[in-house]
């Protein structure tokens, strides 16, 4: 039975504020899924916070870069610091995050070590840069572009490590059928699953497809990306961005819980949750309860 330990990540420096003289509230989600017991239910250690720095976009404007890139860039580092250590000990690492930006502190983490996949279930595949935008800002939004090379050094090559992960060695899950990146992904040849095609294949079967391609010896394991957003907006409205159409708690669970299952899966970051629009804790409750089943042993 693996050692799972829960660190927090509580950073939001990767999201646009919800609105003018307000910051986004997911840095609330790790302390909301602790209240739902999290730790104690999962029978994790527990691994403490990294304090990420303050929010402050200062005057940036469009065409600026990425707002808020040197406390990202500081707080991916000491981030990836936590991580690396829990991954070298052996231990399964659980980061309750904050937004989307904080996967580069595992991306970054990982590739200290050797080379390890990615597998992303997101309603988006986060994948925006100059090359398909104006214009970048918000890394949340950004990330997987930044963690596989694709962006400011001073993000996309911390360390003289870019990139982070190889376009290869990345497997994406839960974008809406609509989403406008897949054609970009697969010429790049990303693997990647809409939610319609989750249906049609089967959310376990897919998964276990996946685990399979990520155990090859090329790899030295992987990690996986859960971004609250990935669920419909029916079940899961707490999320900055909920758009229709997305996987309902019963598929999601076996897609996530198959990912999981690996013993060369070394970690798993929970992203984009916002207690702050959803005031009866239901939607945490959801999201917590996926975790800790995702988890349970067999």
């Amino acid at each position: 039975m693996r050692t799972i330990v829960v660190l927090d990540a509580p950073s939001n420096l990767g999201l646009r504020p919800p609105a003018p003289g307000t910051v986004p509230g997911c840095y609330k989600l790790a302390g909301a899924l602790r209240e739902q017991r999290i730790v104690q239910r999962t029978g994790a250690l527990e691994g403490g916070v990294v304090v990420p720095p303050r929010y402050d976009r200062g005057d940036w404007q469009p065409g600026d870069g990425v707002f808020n890139a040197a406390a990202l860039a500081d707080y991916t580092r000491t981030l990836a610091d936590r991580i690396e250590g829990h991954v070298r000990a052996g231990e399964f690492a659980l980061v309750l995050g904050g937004d989307c930006s904080i996967q580069l502190g595992a991306a970054l983490a990982l590739r200290r070590l050797g080379r390890y996949g990615l597998a992303a279930v997101d309603g988006s595949a986060d994948f925006r840069h100059l090359g398909n935008s104006p214009h970048v800002g918000a890394a949340g939004g950004e990330e997987l572009a930044i963690a596989t090379g694709r962006g400011q050094a001073d993000l996309s090559d911390l360390e003289g490590l870019r990139p982070y992960l190889k376009d290869e060695d990345v497997r994406l899950f839960g974008m809406r059928d609509e989403d406008e990146d897949q054609a970009e992904l697969a010429a790049l040849q990303i693997p990647h699953a809409t939610v319609g095609q989750i249906r049609e294949w089967g959310a376990a079967e897919l998964a276990r497809a996946t685990v399979e391609s990520l155990e090859t010896p090329a790899l030295d394991g992987y990690w996986v990306h859960l971004d609250a957003d990935v669920l419909d907006p029916s079940v899961m409205p707490a999320v900055d961005s909920p758009d229709d159409g997305g996987l309902m708690p019963d598929e999601l669970a076996p897609l996530l819980r198959t990912l999981l299952s690996s013993p060369r899966c070394v970690g798993l970051n929970v992203t984009i949750y916002d207690p702050d629009l959803d005031p009866d804790g239901t939607a945490g409750a959801l999201l917590a309860d996926l975790v800790v089943g995702a988890l349970a042993p067999a």
